[in-house]
């Protein structure tokens, strides 16, 4: 496929990986590792408020991990001038999570004008290594930067 060739511009690469953490996941904690074209990386090291009643993460984080970082795998994908709103996702959690930290990969699926879809698989990282914890099949809308004036 051509798009997965395409490459991210450095600026436009550092520019995301510093916009990441922000608010709310600036608060929970997770954190950009890697951002190519069409794809982003994130992380969390588990802290116990991360965790629920039972010890295991709690589904909210994987799913907040998985939505913002399908997001800014959109971000990668569309010009600087453009936000990503999530219009829609859903999450399958696979296994509960109990390491010491997640990491999610994301990437575009589907690369639309007004319609984007993204994927994210979330891993469990514990002493035997990466366990697959979650996917999520994220739908985003990119919008014109001027269109969301004073939204906020």
């Amino acid at each position: 496929m051509e798009d997965e060739n395409r490459l991210l511009a450095p600026e436009r690469a550092i520019f995301l990986m510093e916009d990441f953490s922000r608010g709310f996941i600036r608060y929970v904690g997770i954190e950009a590792q890697e951002a190519r074209w069409g794809a982003f990386v994130s992380g969390l090291s588990v802290r116990p408020e991360h965790r629920q009643q039972d010890g295991f993460i709690h589904a909210g984080v994987l799913a907040a991990m998985a939505d913002h970082t399908a997001g800014y795998a959109a971000f990668t994908a569309v010009s600087s001038g453009i936000q990503i709103l999530t219009i829609e996702f859903k999450v399958n959690f696979l296994r509960p999570a109990a390491g010491q930290g997640l990491i999610c990969r994301s990437r575009v699926i589907r690369h639309g004008r007004r319609v984007m879809i993204g994927e994210s698989d979330v891993f469990d990282l514990g002493e035997s290594g990466e366990r697959h914890a979650a996917r999520a099949l994220v739908t985003l809308m990119p919008v014109p930067v001027e269109d969301l004036a004073g939204r906020g």
